[in-house]
């Protein structure tokens, strides 16, 4: 209720100021709560209020934060509290597209952003110290990925290898995926200077793996292997081993086809059970944050083809998963992206410890 309301209500009956207290309570989010049990762990908010987060990365030990509608990186202290760090110039959000992944590495924060016309993936030297952190000037690492309202893709990650790993999606168009010409559809391996290794599948091209729709996660296991997660379009979501050069179908196929020239997923799962984005790779499993099916799902290296839920509904849409470094899952919620049903306190970050 307003400050001007609650003067208002001075004048007004008993009964009448009565009923707009209970209608004003009534249209309050409900909080969740702080602490949620389940077979995995005590899932803890250690963070709230943020604005539609998308990823987290550390940096000496402080997590930071990507804010997708604002462009802001925010640094997260030991007792949950948020301070801005920067703000991400030519960040044009809209739709799903706008400030999107980021990764540190060798004191460099990587941000895979939407501009005006183009998905690319710029670097900013990291200064100060926990408390104080600022962002450099901006330098170009990669750029011209086709954008749109959706499709974006958008996580990024250096691989055991040393290179930077980024998603990319079709932008809408489907086409684009088996079109090596094309960035679009595809994931990237490049040198964290942003260029092409000796060694990348195709000769002179960034293109790590192609016919991807919109990959959102990429995590590797203790021996190297590459896993991608990937929404599908109305039937399949998919979990993928990646290899170098592989084709993984979209548009021509989508989930398990068991056609020659494709790669097939070793696991897929209907969209409303799925929309899988981040992921992250720890004690035998991957963990797979899912927005509309609203549940961290959990793969065993053993055996790819199993899988276990926790936190269903419990926490509302899962933007990202990630390993802190003292060993625990961080998840970030996404309730404030205009798809979800937020809470008091969305969005937030969740912590797990893996004990």
């Amino acid at each position: 209720m307003t400050t001007t309301r609650r003067w208002l209500g001075a004048a007004w009956s008993f009964a009448a100021a009565s009923v707009l207290v209970a209608c004003s309570a009534a249209s309050e989010p409900s909080p969740r709560s702080s602490m949620i049990e389940s077979g995995l762990g005590e899932a803890t908010s250690i963070a709230t209020d943020l604005d539609v987060p998308w990823s987290v990365a550390f940096h000496e030990g402080t997590a930071l934060i990507s804010e997708r509608d604002s462009a802001r990186i925010v640094e997260l202290d030991a007792d949950g509290d948020v301070r801005e760090v920067g703000v991400v110039d030519g960040v044009a959000a809209a739709g799903e597209g706008g400030l999107l992944g980021i990764a540190v590495h060798d004191a460099y924060l990587y941000a895979y952003f939407t501009a005006a016309a183009e998905n690319r993936i710029e670097r900013f030297a990291l200064t100060g110290d926990a408390g104080s952190l600022a962002l450099g000037q901006s330098e170009p690492v990669i750029s011209g990925m086709d954008a749109a309202g959706n499709h974006n893709g958008g996580r990024i990650a250096f691989g055991p290898d040393g290179m930077l790993y980024a998603t990319v999606g079709d932008a809408g168009e489907p086409q684009s995926a088996q079109d090596l010409e094309s960035l679009s559809g595809k994931i990237l391996r490049l040198t964290p200077e942003g260029q092409v290794p000796d060694d990348n599948p195709f000769e002179g091209s960034p293109v790590y793996s192609y016919g991807h729709r919109n990959p959102q996660g990429i995590a590797w296991d203790g021996e190297g292997t590459l896993y991608a997660s990937e929404f599908g379009q109305d039937t399949w979501d998919e979990l993928n081993v990646i290899e170098a050069g592989g084709n993984y179908g979209w548009p021509d196929v989508e989930g398990i086809a068991d056609r020659d020239g494709f790669v097939d997923p070793v696991q897929q799962w209907t969209p409303d059970e799925a929309s899988p984005s981040g992921i992250a790779v720890v004690d035998g499993a991957v963990y797979i944050a899912n927005l509309r099916g609203e549940r961290l799902r959990t793969v065993p290296l053993s055996d790819l083809t199993a899988s276990q839920e926790y936190f269903v509904g419990d926490l509302g849409r899962l933007r990202d998963v990630v390993v802190a470094p003292d060993g625990a899952l961080w998840m970030l919620t996404n309730n404030t992206d205009g798809r979800g049903d937020a809470a008091a306190g969305d969005d937030r970050v969740v912590r797990i410890p893996l004990d």
